[in-house]
């Protein structure tokens, strides 16, 4: 009874451990994710501490977290999908600035849900444990010294031989490789491509509920663009960034007035400025989580603008 009781206080010490790194990165402002990130973060640390982490999965996560009813097709809604894997890159930056010395490592592996708690001192002794295996099997693989004495006189007969072959097959590459292009055709190639800078959106009516929506609109929208062939999405986060062809800017503005979201997109020349292409976007939060919207008027700008006549005019060679 005694070693059970303190099997119990060890797990319980264990668990209350895991919750306090947890409240530490949720109240952490380098860990940057909204408001759906941090539930979905605690939500499957709670469940793994209760002992359900094998029931962690998809459509579990999306009815707990994201409100989905039981029609719910993670393979048309990857909501679960692109929330992990924003929670796994915000865990990442957060170790990497401010939580390296923290006791407890919280991960989410790839290919899952469940996360997985590591202490310091393990990970330490788990590296020792794996260097001393590996140790162990280079010399179980080595053999008896007779082998390496054997190497040089089988070794050295093969290295001539490739390097023969090698000397026979380098001339006949100019004849059989296409020759390369020269710094005219590539400077050619680059400028018939459309640089697409994109401009962090405004939050209209200063709410952090706005701020959110601007933010991962902006985001949304460059992996978008990105997947468009013959645009470069630039990020004016970086404007050290060179650019290649023409280039547009894209600007936009987010306003939540109760539960209707108002999104103006414009694509703007940027050599004299003109507004190229416009519009208004308005939906209703009611029935509609959020990411939903953000994925779907993301995708309709993408869209939209890789259409735009004055875009692909300007991608054309004259």
């Amino acid at each position: 009874m005694g070693s059970e009781n303190g099997e119990e206080g060890h797990a319980s010490r264990d668990s209350a451990s895991v919750r306090a790194q947890l409240d530490r990165i949720l109240e952490s402002a380098e860990f940057q994710v909204p408001e759906r990130g941090r539930r979905f973060l605690r939500y499957i640390v709670e469940e793994t501490l209760e002992g359900r982490a094998e029931q962690l999965k998809a459509c579990r996560i999306a009815h707990a977290v994201f409100g989905r009813d039981a029609s719910f097709d993670a393979q048309n809604d990857p909501v679960v999908r692109i929330e992990a894997g924003r929670i796994r890159r915000a865990l990442e930056r957060y170790y990497l600035v401010c939580g390296r010395n923290d006791p407890i490592r919280i991960t989410i592996p790839k290919g899952g849900y469940a996360p997985r708690f590591l202490v310091g001192e393990k990970r330490c002794i788990a590296g020792e444990a794996a260097a001393q295996q590996d140790g162990e099997n280079m010399r179980r693989q080595t053999g008896p010294t007779t082998y390496r004495d054997l190497l040089l006189p089988i070794g050295l007969p093969v290295l001539l031989g490739i390097m023969a072959v090698l000397a026979v097959i380098r001339p006949l590459e100019s004849y059989f490789l296409p020759p390369e292009p020269s710094p005219a055709t590539a400077a050619s190639t680059l400028t018939s491509r459309v640089t697409i800078l994109v401009e962090p959106f405004v939050a209209v009516g200063g709410t952090a509920h706005a701020d959110d929506l601007a933010r991962e609109l902006t985001d949304q929208l460059i992996g978008n663009l990105s997947k468009v062939e013959n645009i470069v999405v630039s990020n004016s986060n970086h404007p050290g960034t060179e650019t290649a062809g023409l280039l547009f800017n894209i600007q936009g503005s987010a306003l939540v007035e109760g539960e209707v979201v108002h999104l103006h997109v414009r694509l703007i020349d940027g050599a004299d400025g003109a507004v190229v292409w416009a519009k208004q976007y308005d939906r209703e939060q009611r029935n509609q989580i959020v990411l939903d919207i953000e994925h779907e008027i993301a995708a309709q700008v993408a869209m939209e603008i890789s259409n735009s006549r004055k875009l692909s005019d300007a991608g054309t060679d004259p």
